[in-house]
């Protein structure tokens, strides 16, 4: 009777540890930060959300077991960043959607009241709200976002950027969300009246352009490199109509919209009629994320389909 009391006091034991080990509290997560080194000098130099609120990180991690993510790394299958309510797609910041823009170019980015505003703000808000994440907005240098979108820092690349095939070997693009237009500001007495004068054989012109944006790739490949004049590069498009207005440069090629609010805003300065080029907007991400860009860009697509985009659009730009 003994031994057979023995038993089952060892059989009850038994029992009870591999009931605890099956009922232990899994391993808790945390969002993994970031900060934005590159912000623009003259604008806000701390990330912001679109919503107004702080950039607190999510510090839950919904039960999961993955690994905390490389913190300069892009949340991939394997990663322990940021799969939102099991959809299957994977983020930089556990909850977070991280936007990467160039707050000097109204009226699709610039700074508001300590926040970053436009056209881009309001549509990466909508596609962060479809995919259940918070949006965080990192401004910096226009031609830091790509590589802090290859590099995991962001999530998207939103910043009234246009696909090119040379961008195309770095990024992968979304659908096109607006079309946008190269266009020629020039000082009230220039005798620079259309594009054509900016490529005539013999002619010398000084252009001003924002760096690494497709005005300065255009004019790189149609006028520097035909021998046709110099391109003088900024790093906003505020400095190079500053330029254009003390004489350092002939005339700035840039997008039609920020060019029509600098030039409300600068006295003796004018448009020209004639278009340099016409291109389409999109959102960049990293190839290295696809369940994440088809998330995103279905998203967008839906967002396109019921009408939202274009009433932010007509929000900022009204028709002529």
């Amino acid at each position: 009777m003994k031994v057979k009391k023995l038993t089952a006091l060892l059989l009850a034991s038994l029992m009870a540890v591999s009931m605890t080990a099956c009922g232990g509290s899994p391993a808790s997560g945390s969002g993994t930060g970031t900060d934005s080194s590159d912000a623009n000098d003259g604008s806000a130099e701390e990330s912001s959300d679109a919503s107004g609120s702080g950039n607190e990180e999510s510090s839950d991690n919904s039960g999961s077991d993955a690994e905390n993510a490389d913190e300069s790394g892009v949340g991939g299958e394997d990663s322990g960043a940021g799969a939102a309510d099991g959809e299957g797609f994977t983020t930089s910041v556990d909850g977070k959607l991280i936007m990467a823009t160039n707050a000097a170019f109204p009226p699709y980015e610039y700074v508001e009241g300590g926040q970053v505003a436009g056209i881009d703000a309001e549509i990466a808000a909508a596609i962060a709200d479809k995919l259940g994440l918070e949006l965080q907005i990192d401004d910096m240098e226009f031609d830091s976002i790509t590589e802090a979108v290859k590099g995991g820092k962001a999530d998207i690349g939103l910043a009234g950027m246009t696909v090119t095939p040379d961008r195309q070997e770095e990024v992968d693009f979304t659908v096109s969300y607006a079309t946008g237009v190269q266009v020629i500001i020039v000082t009230e007495d220039s005798d620079i009246t259309s594009a054509d004068d900016l490529l005539a054989e013999g002619a010398n012109h000084v252009v001003g352009v924002q760096r690494n944006t497709t005005g300065d790739l255009y004019t790189t490949d149609d006028i520097e490199k035909a021998g046709l004049g110099t391109i003088d590069r900024y790093s906003k498009g505020a400095e190079a109509i500053q330029a254009l207005k003390t004489g350092k440069v002939d005339c700035v090629v840039i997008d039609n919209e920020p060019a029509k609010a600098f030039v409300a805003e600068v006295d003796g300065l004018k448009i020209l009629d004639t278009e340099y080029i016409t291109e389409d907007y999109a959102a960049a991400m990293n190839k290295e994320n696809p369940a994440l860009y088809e998330a995103v860009n279905a998203a967008l697509q839906e967002l396109i389909a019921d009408g939202t985009v274009q009433g932010i659009i007509d929000k900022y730009i009204t028709a002529e």
